[in-house]
């Protein structure tokens, strides 16, 4: 196939396993500039994404996650090298659409860097919480918004290997 984009979007899988290898600022810049040129509702760009790389901060995040949803000490996003934080004001009625949006720019900015992903949804309904809310100020992430996504990147530390997708769920009705 020559297009490279289709081909991109064909080829993204998740990553749940992340080497040590760390991901470049620049990288990083353009993964975030991906997801702020995804679609949003009526252009509204009511979102804000927080790039986070502090080991000490993801894992206290990941930690007070853990305790609130009753998850094993282990719970760690899948050890990323960074975490790109989808957040936008939680009146807005198309918050989770849009954030949606652009993580999935986000996934295959990523995925055409070489380097991996995963949506992490655990932080969606639980962002009222005050121990996450105090971690959520130190992000600098507006007290009016809720966070609906995290993409943890990081470089693949093993080989990606095709998995089977569904392949009876596209109908066309001529």
């Amino acid at each position: 196939m020559k297009n490279e984009t289709i081909k991109c979007i064909l080829s993204r899988r998740s990553v749940r396993s992340f080497s040590d290898r760390s991901i470049s600022r620049e990288d990083l810049g353009l993964i975030a500039e991906a997801a702020r040129l995804a679609p949003s509702a009526k252009n509204s760009q009511l979102w804000k994404f927080t790039v986070l790389q502090s080991k000490e901060l993801m894992n206290r995040l990941s930690s007070e996650i853990a305790v609130c949803l009753s998850r094993g000490d282990d719970y760690d996003f899948y050890s990323p090298n960074a975490l790109l934080i989808a957040s936008c004001d939680r009146e807005y009625e198309y918050s989770r659409e849009d954030c949606a949006c652009a993580l999935e720019n986000a996934f295959l900015a990523a995925h055409s860097l070489g380097i991996g992903s995963v949506w992490i949804n655990q932080l969606f309904g639980i962002c009222g919480e005050p121990s996450i809310r105090k971690i959520l100020d130190d992000l600098k992430i507006p007290s009016s918004h809720d966070v609906y996504g995290m993409a943890a990147l990081g470089y693949p530390d093993a080989e990606i290997l095709p998995v089977d997708k569904k392949t009876d769920n596209i109908e066309f009705i001529l």
